[in-house]
């Protein structure tokens, strides 16, 4: 069974949500999920990229506000 996370990062900016979201992905499991939640504009092209060079997936829903990431460690 996998693990699953939330890391509410709304407010923080740029690079804080990707530092975080790194943080927590180090604690988990492969095939893990974490729903990232966040409203740096940055965001949404860091924390793509951060999945994308460590082999996980990644989506996304802009929600208002902020933008909800479901990140899938691989």
């Amino acid at each position: 069974m996998s693990a699953t996370a939330d890391l509410d990062a709304r407010g923080l900016l740029c690079p804080l949500p990707v530092i975080r979201l790194a943080r927590l992905a180090r604690e988990l499991p492969a095939g893990s999920s974490l729903l990232v939640l966040a409203d740096d504009p940055a965001a949404e092209s860091d924390i793509p990229a951060w999945a994308r060079m460590r082999g996980h997936e990644v989506s996304l829903e802009r929600r208002g506000g902020h933008t909800a990431y479901t990140v899938v460690l691989g």
